[in-house]
C-alpha cells in the first residue's frame, strides 16, 4: 500500500507577516544602493566583468581539442537565478542531465548527475568535479562535497564540461565519464561593489555582496571578497528550514610569477526530500514524498518527520597556485590546496536501542541521558515505556493498524493503541558525524620547441594528496515524544568511530605535436591509492588496501583543413580507484571487488564564423568492473542500524554510445538561440555470472537505470536595449528506473523564463540597479528528477525568483 499523503502545514497571519517582512529586508539591501550609487560609477561597472561572465559570452562549442567540451555562455547562466544550485548551470549542455530534490539545489541527498551514462548520484560517483582545476575530494554524500559546496553562484565565470576523455591533468579519483570544472570569476581590474537581493516561492530569499578591490601594488594586484546567505523551505509541505551561507576570496598577483588564491567557507543545513519507492505510489501520489510536515507524538509515523531528515555540512577550501614562463620556451605551474569538511547526516529511527542491560522491570538506562556506551551490539529495541521510563510490551492478540508511512504496518509494538494506558513512545534521533581534510599539491611543466616546423610541447606533472576522513554515529533519545524531536545533548550509543586514511599519487606524461593544420599528441598516466580503516573501538580489524591502476594511455588527433573548421578524435582509458566505502563493512572480502575502469572513444566536427558555432560528436564508452551500491533503504521502511548505507559489488559493466548535436546561432544584433541534442545508448553488460545477474536484477542488454536515451535543450534570448527575454526547453526522454527496468519514469519537458530589466528603462535614477524575474517549469509539469538506488525523487514544480542585483 503506498504511504499515504503527507499533512500540510497552515500557515498563520503571523508567519505570513514575518514572511513579508523578511522579503522587504532583503529588497532593501538593493533598494540601499539606489540611494548611494553614482550614474558614473553605474556605467563604469555595466562595462566590468561582473555579470556571470567576464568578456564576453564564451563560445558554446568549447576548446579545440582532441575531445569534445562545451563551456556555458553568459546567456545560459542568466537563464538560472543566482539561488538556484552551481550544478543546475549546466543542465543544458549536450550530454548532461541534472535532477535535484527542488529549484534552489537545497538537498544533497536527492542530487543526481550524469554524462553520456556515467553517474553521481547517492550511491555512484563517475563523474568527476573540479574547482578551478583543484579537486573537490569526491562526490559522495558520506564523506564528498560537490561544487555547489565551494562556490557561489554569482561568482562562478564559466563551467567547462569535458563529455568523455578530458584533459590528462585533470584532477579526479572518480572521472570515469566526463569532467564538470567549475571557474570562478577574476577580480576586477576597477573597484566596485555588488549587491543583490533574492525572493521567492518556498519562502525562499538571498542576499549576497562583493567588493572588487581594483589595481593596487603598481597595478600588478586585485582582489574580491564575498558573502552570500540564502534560504527557502520545500515546496511539498512547507516545513523544512534549509540555509546556506558562503564567504569567498579571491586574489591575483601578476609579477613573472603569477600567483592566483581562492578562499571559501560554506556551511549549510538541508532537510531532505525522501524517494518515491514504486511507480504505484507516485501513480497515487504524484506531488508528495511521504514524509510528513507535523509532529505526531507516534514514533513509527514520526521517523517520517522531514525537519528531522538532515543534511549538515561545513567546508573550508583554499588554494594557492603559481605560474611562470621561463625564456618563452617552459611553462611551469605549481599548487596547493587544503580542504575541511565536518556533516553530519540527520534521521529518526522509530526506536530506542537497548545496549545498556537493566533488568527486567528496570527503568531503561538509554532514556535518562546520563552516560553513552562505546561500540558492542544491540540487546534489542525499546519502542514504548510507562512513566518511569521501564520498557512495555504490547497487548497480547492486539493488532497495529498504522497506515503510513512506507505502506503503514501491523506490528503491534509500533501501535501506540496495543499498550496499556500511559504508554510513551521511545524514539532515537540518530547522527551520522562525517569528518575529512585534505591537503594536496600539483606540479605540471610543458617544454615548447620548434623542430624544424615542427611545434612540440612534451608536458607532464604529478599529484599528490593526503585525505583523513573520519566517521562516527551518536544515537540520542528523543527526551519526550509527545511534544517533538528535541533530544538529549548526551547520546546514550556511540555505535562505531573509525578513520579513513587515505593517499593518492598521479603521474601523466603526454606529447604533443603540431605540423600545419594538424596536431596529434599521445600520453600515458597512473593512479596509485592507498587507502585504510582504522577503528577506534577495536572492533574490527585494522585493514589497508591498495588501489592501483594500469598504467592509461590516451590520444588524440585534430585536423583544421580551413578557418573555423575543426575536425577531432581521441581516445583515453580512466580509472576510478575503490573508495573508503567499501570499508565500512566489518566481513567484506576486499579481494573480490576491483577498481572501476572505463575506456572512452570519441570524434567529431566543430565549426564556427561571426554568427555560427556548432559541433557534432560520435561517442563510445566501455565500462568495467562496476561498483554498484544497493541502499539499505526500501519499500518496507528503513534499516536504521545498519552501519553503512548499503552493499557494493561488481556489476559487471556498462556499454554506452551515443551521438551529440549543438548548433549556437547570432542570426540578428541582440538575438543568441541556442540547441543541444544527444543521443545514448547505454546498456548493462552484466557480471558474466547468470546467477549473480538475477540476484540483483541486471539484466544484460538492458538499458542503464536513469539514463535517458534522448534529450534535446533549444533556448533564446532576446536583448533590446536595457530588456532582455530568456526562454529555455528542455525535454528528456524515458528513463528507468530500476536495473530490471520494470519501473519507467516517463519523459518530461521543462521550461525555463528569465526576464531581466536594467534599471535605467525606468529612470535615470535606477542605472545602477538591474531586475530580473525567473520562471523554473514554467508548465508546471508533474514528472520523476533524480533517480538513484532502484528508487526516484519527485521532480520541483513551477518556482518563481525575484532578483534585484546594483553595482556601484
Amino acid at each position: 500500500m503506498p504511504p499515504i499523503e503527507s499533512k500540510l502545514v497552515n500557515k498563520g497571519v503571523e508567519s505570513m507577516s514575518f514572511q513579508k517582512v523578511r522579503n522587504a529586508c532583503v529588497l532593501g539591501t538593493c533598494l540601499a544602493a539606489i540611494a548611494v550609487a553614482s550614474p558614473a560609477m553605474a556605467d563604469e561597472a555595466a562595462d566590468g566583468a561582473g555579470a556571470p561572465m567576464e568578456g564576453g559570452a564564451i563560445v558554446v562549442t568549447g576548446t579545440r581539442a582532441t575531445y569534445n567540451n562545451s563551456a556555458l555562455s553568459e546567456e545560459l547562466i542568466a537563464d538560472q537565478p543566482p539561488i538556484a544550485s552551481a550544478l543546475d548551470l549546466v543542465d543544458t549542455l549536450p550530454g548532461v542531465q541534472v535532477q535535484e530534490g527542488d529549484a534552489f539545489g537545497f538537498d544533497d541527498w536527492s542530487t543526481a548527475v550524469s554524462i553520456r551514462g556515467f553517474q553521481t548520484n547517492l550511491d555512484q560517483q563517475q563523474v568527476g568535479i573540479t574547482i578551478d582545476g583543484m579537486p573537490n575530494g569526491g562526490s559522495n554524500y558520506g564523506g564528498g562535497s560537490k561544487a555547489n559546496r565551494f562556490i557561489d553562484t554569482m561568482n562562478i565565470r564559466t563551467v567547462e564540461v569535458s563529455q568523455g576523455t578530458a584533459d590528462i591533468g585533470s584532477l579526479s579519483n572518480e572521472a570515469l565519464g566526463g569532467t564538470l570544472n567549475f571557474v570562478t570569476s577574476d577580480p576586477l581590474d576597477d573597484m566596485r561593489v555588488r549587491l543583490s537581493g533574492s525572493v521567492g516561492d518556498f519562502e525562499a530569499s538571498r542576499y549576497y555582496a562583493r567588493f572588487d578591490t581594483g589595481l593596487f601594488l603598481n597595478d600588478t594586484a586585485k582582489a574580491w571578497f564575498s558573502y552570500s546567505h540564502q534560504e527557502a523551505t520545500d515546496w511539498i509541505g512547507g516545513s523544512a528550514q534549509n540555509h546556506r551561507d558562503n564567504f569567498a576570496a579571491k586574489f591575483i598577483i601578476d609579477t613573472p610569477v603569477k600567483f592566483t588564491g581562492y578562499v571559501s567557507y560554506d556551511d549549510a543545513h538541508e532537510d531532505n526530500y525522501d524517494q518515491v519507492y514504486s511507480a504505484a505510489q507516485y501513480e497515487y501520489y504524484p506531488k508528495t514524498d511521504g514524509l510528513t510536515t507535523d509532529w505526531t507524538g507516534v514514533p513509527y509515523q514520526d521517523q517520517a518527520y522531514r525537519r528531522a531528515w538532515s543534511t549538515l555540512r561545513k567546508n573550508f577550501f583554499a588554494y594557492l597556485k603559481a605560474d611562470t614562463t621561463i625564456g618563452n620556451v617552459l611553462d611551469l605551474h605549481a599548487s596547493a590546496y587544503y580542504h575541511d569538511m565536518a556533516g553530519r547526516g540527520d534521521w529518526v529511527p522509530q526506536y530506542v536501542v537497548d545496549v545498556i542491560a537493566d533488568g527486567a522491570g528496570n527503568p531503561e538506562s538509554e532514556l535518562t541521558g546520563n552516560s553513552t556506551v562505546d561500540g558492542g551490539s544491540p540487546l534489542g529495541t525499546i519502542y514504548f515505556v510507562d512513566a518511569n521510563g521501564v520498557a512495555m510490551t504490547p497487548i497480547e492478540g492486539c493488532e497495529g493498524n498504522l497506515t503510513y508511512p512506507y505502506g503503514g504496518t501491523t506490528n503491534p509494538a509500533y501501535a501506540p493503541a496495543c499498550y496499556a494506558p500511559g504508554a510513551i513512545g521511545a524514539q532515537s534521533y540518530r547522527h551520522t558525524h562525517y569528518r575529512k581534510d585534505r591537503k594536496g599539491g600539483t606540479l605540471d611543466a610543458a617544454w615548447n620547441a620548434d623542430l624544424g616546423g615542427l611545434e612540440n610541447t612534451l608536458r607532464g606533472g604529478i599529484w599528490y594528496e593526503d585525505t583523513n576522513r573520519e566517521e562516527w554515529r551518536n544515537w540520542h533519545n528523543v527526551i519526550d515524544t509527545t511534544v517533538g524531536p528535541e533530544y538529549a545533548s548526551l547520546p546514550y550509543w556511540t555505535q562505531y568511530s573509525r578513520k579513513y586514511p587515505q593517499d593518492t599519487f598521479k603521474w601523466f606524461v603526454q606529447d604533443t605535436v603540431k605540423a600545419g593544420p594538424v596536431t596529434a599528441h599521445v600520453g600515458a598516466k597512473q593512479f596509485i591509492n592507498h587507502i585504510e580503516r582504522v577503528d577506534l573501538f577495536g572492533e574490527t580489524d585494522n585493514v589497508r588496501i591498495k588501489s592501483k591502476s594500469d598504467i592509461l594511455l590516451s590520444g588524440g588527433i585534430q585536423v583544421e583543413p580551413m578557418y573555423g573548421l575543426n575536425l577531432f578524435a581521441g581516445y583515453a582509458e580512466n580509472f576510478k580507484s575503490l573508495t573508503d566505502s567499501v570499508l565500512e563493512y566489518n566481513n567484506a572480502d576486499f579481494t573480490s571487488i576491483d577498481p572501476e575502469t572505463a575506456e572512452n572513444w570519441e570524434a567529431g566536427i566543430r565549426y564556427q564564423n561571426g554568427w555560427f558555432n556548432g559541433s557534432a560528436t560520435w561517442f563510445k564508452a566501455k565500462f568495467s568492473n562496476q561498483v554498484i551500491f544497493v541502499p539499505n533503504s526500501t519499500s518496507a521502511g528503513n534499516d536504521y542500524l545498519g552501519e553503512g548505507d548499503g552493499k557494493f559489488f561488481n556489476a559487471g559493466g556498462i556499454d554506452s554510445e551515443g551521438f551529440e548535436l549543438l548548433a549556437n546561432f547570432r542570426p540578428a544584433r541582440g538575438l543568441n538561440l541556442y540547441g543541444a541534442y544527444t543521443y545514448i545508448d547505454a546498456t548493462y553488460r552484466g557480471t558474466g555470472n547468470a546467477d549473480l545477474d538475477a540476484e540483483q536484477g541486471v539484466t544484460p542488454g538492458n538499458r542503464v537505470a536513469g539514463i535517458a536515451k534522448h534529450m534535446w535543450v533549444l533556448s533564446g534570448s532576446y536583448n533590446y536595449g536595457p530588456v532582455t527575454l530568456g526562454v529555455t526547453g528542455k525535454y528528456t526522454g524515458d528513463r528507468f528506473v530500476n536495473a530490471d527496468n520494470s519501473w519507467t519514469a516517463a519523459n518530461y519537458f521543462l521550461t525555463d523564463l528569465n526576464i531581466s530589466v536594467k534599471g535605467e528603462a525606468l529612470s535615470d535614477s535606477l542605472k545602477a540597479l538591474d531586475f530580473a524575474l525567473t520562471v523554473n517549469n514554467l508548465t508546471d509539469e508533474n514528472y520523476l528528477g533524480g533517480i538513484s538506488g532502484g528508487y526516484a525523487w519527485i521532480g520541483a514544480p513551477r518556482t518563481m525568483v525575484f532578483t534585484a542585483t546594483a553595482d556601484f
